[in-house]
């Protein structure tokens, strides 16, 4: 199974992005405007309802965890469970790093984050869905720095 992701968003309640990666390209104007769309299409959904929402000719994936939300945009046919556990194993992996993750971590370690994250996904396709063997090699480059 090949699972193509468009962006991976990280935004508080109020909006403000804490970290964006694009797998498709799309002009500056452009990003900001799905960041605003998908920040107020996720945030006042109510939690009753699945975390999947049509999105444009896509579809959004996210899970919030305390004030942030993990959003993916895939395709309309792609598995939503896939996606929902690879975002939980994000937070698990994020967890790892910086005990007990809070949005203060993604700000002032965002080059951790992106670090972990291209660890984890490349390309738009999930490359490595181990967190033991994502947390090695993260291991691994510390001991380089």
């Amino acid at each position: 199974m090949r699972l193509l992701i468009r962006f991976i968003l990280l935004q508080n309640r109020q909006g403000k992005t804490r970290l964006a990666k694009y797998y498709v390209p799309l002009e500056e104007s452009e990003k900001h405007k799905v960041e605003y769309e998908v920040h107020r299409l996720v945030v006042n959904r109510d939690s009753k309802f699945t975390n999947f929402v049509e999105f444009r000719t896509h579809k959004v994936i996210y899970r919030r965890y305390a004030g942030l939300f993990f959003s993916l945009c895939v395709d309309i046919t792609d598995n939503e469970l896939a996606y929902l556990e690879c975002i939980h194993l994000f937070v698990e992996i994020l967890d790892h790093f910086f005990s007990n993750v809070c949005e203060l971590d993604l700000v002032f370690n965002f080059h951790k984050v992106y670090l972990i994250l291209d660890e984890f996904i490349l390309a738009g396709e999930l490359q490595e869905t181990s967190k033991r063997a994502i947390i090695e090699r993260m291991s691994e480059l510390e001991k380089l720095e």
